[in-house]
């Protein structure tokens, strides 16, 4: 029967346990479950220990013995009892007239059982902001097992509705503990409280236990599905582009690139560059040169030639470490030749090849043949820089469409912002309210006005005269057309004068990759970003050329090597197609939404320069 209510209530097809979300976040708040045996499982995240009141000692037994007699037995009476045979010998002598008493019985005392206890748990799956109140008597588990934040428990018991007024709708009743994970507190780096975000950083593998990691990770998986969903909506069908590529798409130089050539010294070239490390060449020279003099010193005075063996024996050693240093800068150098110098025949792909920075490229070979496509992964760029809105590696939703143009993307790409703002303030309620008591307090007014509210638009040549008239105007960089916007100049566009999304469209041709249409004027590209305030770039789009001449004269002005971009040339060569598209930022969004300031802290295991731990 127990089985049967378990699995009866079980918010999981695939365990035996009730997911917390489905009990904590129910309309009732779990009342309907009441005194229904369920099991949960989890981590604790607080704990406490209440001793129960002692069990008072039971009041003595009367065996029957005068106790005014057994005041006054003597000590003869007493090591009578205990020496049997003086009991003999005081009889034969006479000692009549002494009681003899038969020997006591020492009963020792019984020991105390340890005191009763209950351990009040706090419980969470990580499926929700809320924990469950878990009670276990110490009589189940010792406390101490159970105590730690961090441990993980399965239980099972009967769900009751606490005594008394309280914060907890309803509480768990253990019967049974079906399995611990116990931690060590001395090492496990959750156990201090509230942990700073950069601190938490340090520890990836265990920050999601916290519940601001956890929220964030949760509304970080709602906007995965509020992107599908949207697109899926729209009839846009979803394409994987490859992440190792040979080209450059962006035209940027800042691409980690794919070899296998590297670490392939053999053992024995390992082994002697490992027996090396440490020591300096040039220090060993210089030892060698003194230990060249002390022998010719030693021939030279024949007096000690013990000494001069011993010499000659330090001599022959180091005259080997120096030629294993030889070997090691040598391997070391060979190593680090440039990669142009390489044959990039024998490698793995016969020719050099990149982590993509962009998908947009191969995402257009399959819009000139579905239509609207769009794909959603991790891009790479390697900036030795550290900002708070770059990572190493960062997630993009990118898209394409066909027989479409500028307006076409840009409408697209604010539907779908809103459209994710709106989806986590419908979807996530209670992780929304942690992060406005927790994080940022205008969070959720800032998505319900970014549902309403209609986006400033304006060409990149009127925010450039725009930012030229600000009173004030301290920037870091100088206002002059044809210069790219700085994070600065955007932020304060989107932040202080309209304090609202803005679109930027028609760049400068310098400023936006080689692959965007030029405008009939020469001098501008059909291009647009979207800036959001807090965050800055959210979005950048544009118009693609699919005119062969023009691109094909573009990638020779920026002087491309021509066999990496034959194949997107082939798409202008055979069934050219005007068409738009756009990347959003997905990192970013989530830090838009949670009103976090640094990128890291909104990725489950950031990249950045010099820093991947696992």
């Amino acid at each position: 029967m127990a089985s049967q209510d378990i699995t009866a209530h079980s918010g999981s097809k695939y365990s035996n346990r009730v997911i917390l979300k489905t009990l904590m976040e129910s309309s009732d708040g779990g009342l309907g479950l009441v005194g229904q045996r369920i099991v949960i499982g989890g981590w604790v995240r607080s704990s406490k220990e209440v001793r129960k009141e002692p069990v008072p000692p039971p009041p003595p037994i009367d065996n029957g013995i005068d106790k005014t007699r057994s005041k006054e037995v003597s000590c003869v009476e007493i090591i009578q009892s205990r020496i049997p045979l003086l009991r003999s010998i005081i009889k034969v002598l006479g000692g009549s007239g002494y009681t003899v008493r038969e020997k006591f019985e020492s009963v020792a005392p019984k020991p105390r059982p340890p005191p009763r206890s209950t351990v009040y748990l706090l419980v969470t799956d990580g499926s929700c902001v809320a924990s469950l109140q878990v009670l276990v008597d110490s009589s189940i588990v010792p406390p101490s097992q159970l105590l730690p934040t961090g441990t993980c428990i399965l239980v099972e018991g009967v769900l009751r509705q606490p005594p008394g007024q309280g914060k907890h709708v309803v509480e768990l009743k253990a019967e049974k503990v079906l399995h611990i994970g116990m931690v060590d507190r001395d090492t496990y780096p959750l156990s201090k409280k509230r942990l700073p975000l950069d601190l938490l950083r340090d520890y990836s593998q265990f920050r999601p236990r916290t519940t601001t990691v956890a929220s964030i990770m949760r509304i970080r998986s709602a906007l995965s599905f509020a992107t599908h969903s949207f697109f899926e909506e729209h009839q846009f069908l979803h394409i994987q582009v490859p992440t190792i590529t040979a080209t450059d798409c962006e035209g940027s130089s800042n691409m980690f690139q794919i070899s296998t050539f590297a670490g392939k010294t053999d053992k024995k070239e390992q082994s002697t560059i490992d027996a090396t490390e440490g020591v300096s060449l040039e220090a060993i020279k210089g030892a060698l040169k003194e230990k060249r003099n002390l022998v010719e010193n030693l021939k030279r005075s024949e007096s000690n030639k013990e000494a001069l063996v011993a010499a000659l024996q330090d001599l022959r050693k180091t005259n080997e470490l120096a030629s294993q240093l030889e070997v090691r800068e040598k391997i070391k150098s060979e190593t680090s030749v440039k990669t142009d110098t390489v044959n990039m025949s024998e490698d793995f792909f016969s020719n050099q090849m990149y982590l993509t920075v962009s998908g947009r490229l191969h995402l257009e070979s399959y819009a000139s043949a579905l239509g609207n496509v769009y794909a959603f992964g991790p891009r790479f760029q390697a900036e030795k820089t550290e900002t708070a809105k770059h990572a190493a590696e960062m997630w993009m939703v990118e898209i394409e469409m066909a027989f479409s143009q500028l307006e076409d993307a840009v409408n697209c790409a604010s539907d779908y912002f809103k459209h994710l703002c709106k989806w986590v303030l419908e979807n996530c309620p209670q992780d929304m309210s942690f992060v406005a008591k927790r994080i940022d307090s205008n969070c959720i007014d800032r998505l319900k006005s970014m549902t309403l509210c209609s986006f400033e638009k304006l060409s990149y040549t009127e925010a450039i005269n725009c930012l030229k008239q600000v009173a004030e105007n301290t920037f870091e960089t100088n206002l002059e057309w044809g210069v790219a916007l700085t994070a600065e100049h955007l932020s304060y566009l989107a932040d202080d004068i309209y304090k609202k999304p803005v679109i930027i469209y028609n760049y400068p041709i310098e400023v936006k990759p080689f692959y965007v249409r030029l405008n009939d004027d020469g001098k501008t590209v059909a291009a647009f970003d979207i800036v959001v305030p807090r965050v800055g770039t959210l979005v950048s789009g544009s118009q693609n050329e699919e005119r062969l001449d023009m691109i094909t004269a573009r990638t020779k002005e920026l002087h491309f090597p021509t066999e990496q971009y034959e194949w997107y040339l082939d798409l202008r060569r055979h069934g050219t197609v005007k068409h738009s598209g756009f990347t959003l930022r997905f990192d970013l969004m989530a830090l838009f939404i949670t009103g976090l300031t640094n990128v890291r802290d909104v990725i489950p295991f950031p990249r950045s320069y010099g820093k991947a731990n696992n």
